[in-house]
């Protein structure tokens, strides 16, 4: 890697206006994709954030309240 480049461009990019940082990261940034509804609902079910609910009581029911 060269880490002498890429400090150099650091300081290259710190050193820009606000106007030209900004176009810098719309140029840098505008091809990456957002997720999509599955791949962030597999992330949510993959990611172990969850995981907790799986240990959880099944307080309600299909019975419970009224049908909508």
């Amino acid at each position: 890697m060269n880490t002498q480049l890429v400090e150099s461009l650091v300081q290259v990019i710190l050193s820009l206006p606000p106007d030209e940082r900004s176009l810098l990261e719309e140029k840098l940034f505008s091809n990456i994709p957002y997720p999509s509804t599955l791949e962030l609902a597999h992330l949510a079910q993959s990611g172990g954030a969850f995981d907790f609910l799986h240990n959880e009581p099944d307080t309600y029911t299909l019975d419970d309240g009224e049908a909508i």
